[in-house]
């Protein structure tokens, strides 16, 4: 019998069979994907696997730093600066540092200066829970204005959240800042890490590690359901057969998470998993004979663009990693009723590309190389005002299974460190009730009274 059965092979999954078999736990973990990594898998570009969405850390991502040394990787590790910058009223401006800022003449000399006040603002905020009944918009307006909150940052709060933009608490906006600004080195230029390989490279050296230490990664198969006795989950059931267990640790989005557990909790448990809203995002990868520019990472702060950012991502990892061709993300968080979102992938690529020569009239489609578009369900949950109540606890109401999800990142958004940190936390409350199990077992009965 298994001891783990982990569902779900994204980086939560995968530190969390890492860090169990460590420790002589025996795990089967199964993706459905063909491939682990969940929204950090990658694919074939060339010779060389990439990112289907796009992918970095930020140098204060310490629990990556803790995965790969547990695999004795460290120096596979790369540090570069990440040049980023805005496209706004038919330009583009360098944003990489202070004096960037004080450049930018899109705003008067007094907005350029509350906007850099932010930075200084959320370095002072030292209980995040004070920021929980306040919305993004309103914390912004307080400290920036409305100048810069008109120009900066409502048409990247409309573009990544659309519909739901103002209801983004502010404790969601305060972290991107900190994290950030923990990022940022000498002068205030911002520093990024990514993995030799890509990440893909990475997953498979912890699936390497995982199947070393005596435990079992399976791709291409689905955890169709639970398998329940007395109240107790004593299995699962997946596309292969059934698989006796001990513990289940579900890693997948709460709405999948809910439909696995529905037969063997309450109607209310079960709702409240549904209680947290998502967005899709469409991503659109393409390979270029040219560059675009000398930036990574293009804020498009322009509400008439359909695409929140564009991420050129040669401009960071170099191009001759894939054969001299230039890798460019368009990415859209969106509904997934949304008409992009459910276009054919062909027809997704023309809209991407005529939106994207409208910022480089230049790009002709011989200059398109290869085209790829991705689609990925439950990408980026909604954190509204008072979000921790939220969050269901790492313990659900069927003894025995556990759950950790992108969703119950908090207050951190979600990101492959906070993947990983959540990965280590389940397996240790996982390990925590089998050590539990097994000294109740080994206790002496108690003497039955005469």
């Amino acid at each position: 019998m298994t001891d783990v059965v982990v569902v779900g092979g994204g980086f939560t999954g995968l530190s969390a069979a890492l860090a169990l078999s460590k420790n002589g736990v025996r795990v089967q973990l199964f993706e459905k994907e063909p491939e682990p990594g969940g929204l950090a898998g990658s694919f074939l570009a060339g010779n060389q696997y990439l990112e289907k969405f796009y992918h970095h850390w930020f140098t204060s991502d310490h629990y990556v730093y803790d995965l790969v040394r547990m695999l004795g990787s460290e120096d596979d590790i790369i540090s570069r600066p990440g040049r980023t910058g805005m496209y706004y009223g038919n330009r583009f401006f360098k944003l990489a540092g202070p004096l960037d800022l004080l450049r930018f003449t899109p705003l008067s000399f007094i907005g350029r200066l509350r906007l850099g006040m932010l930075t200084l603002a959320a370095r002072r905020v030292t209980d995040w829970r004070k920021l929980e009944d306040v919305t993004a918009r309103d914390w912004l307006i307080g400290i920036c204005g409305e100048e810069a909150y008109k120009v900066v940052w409502e048409p990247l709060l409309n573009g990544k959240f659309g519909e739901f933009a103002n209801e983004v608490s502010a404790v969601w906006f305060w972290n991107k800042l900190k994290l950030r600004g923990g990022s940022r080195g000498k002068g205030g230029r911002e520093m990024l890490m990514y993995y030799r390989g890509g990440f893909a490279t990475l997953a498979g050296q912890i699936v390497d590690r995982i199947r070393k230490n005596g435990s079992e990664i399976h791709t291409s198969v689905s955890v169709d359901s639970l398998i329940v006795a007395d109240g107790r989950i004593v299995g699962v059931s997946t596309s292969r057969g059934s698989v006796e267990c001990q513990r289940a640790v579900l890693t997948t989005p709460l709405p999948v998470a809910a439909e696995l557990l529905r037969e063997h909790v309450s109607s209310a448990y079960h709702d409240s998993l549904l209680r947290i809203r998502y967005l899709s995002n469409i991503c659109i990868v393409l390979e270029l004979d040219r560059s675009l520019s000398s930036l990574y990472w293009v804020n498009v702060n322009d509400p008439s663009f359909p695409f929140v950012a564009v991420i050129e991502h040669t401009n960071f990892e170099p191009s001759e990693t894939y054969g001299g061709r230039h890798i460019v993300y368009l990415s859209k968080y969106l509904p997934p009723s949304s008409p992009l979102f459910l276009m054919a992938d062909a027809d997704a690529v023309r809209f991407g590309t005529a939106a994207l020569r409208r910022m480089f009239p230049d790009i002709t489609s011989s200059n398109i190389l290869g085209a790829h578009v991705w689609r990925a369900n439950y990408s980026q949950p909604i954190v509204e005002k008072r979000y921790s109540s939220l969050i269901p606890s790492v313990h659900t109401e069927l003894d025995g299974v556990f759950l950790s999800t992108m969703a119950q990142i908090y207050p951190e958004d979600r990101g492959t460190n906070y993947a990983i940190r959540s990965g280590f936390q389940v397996a240790q409350a996982v390990s925590v009730d089998l050590a539990s199990a097994v000294s109740s077992s080994s206790s002496p009965s108690e003497p039955e009274s005469q």
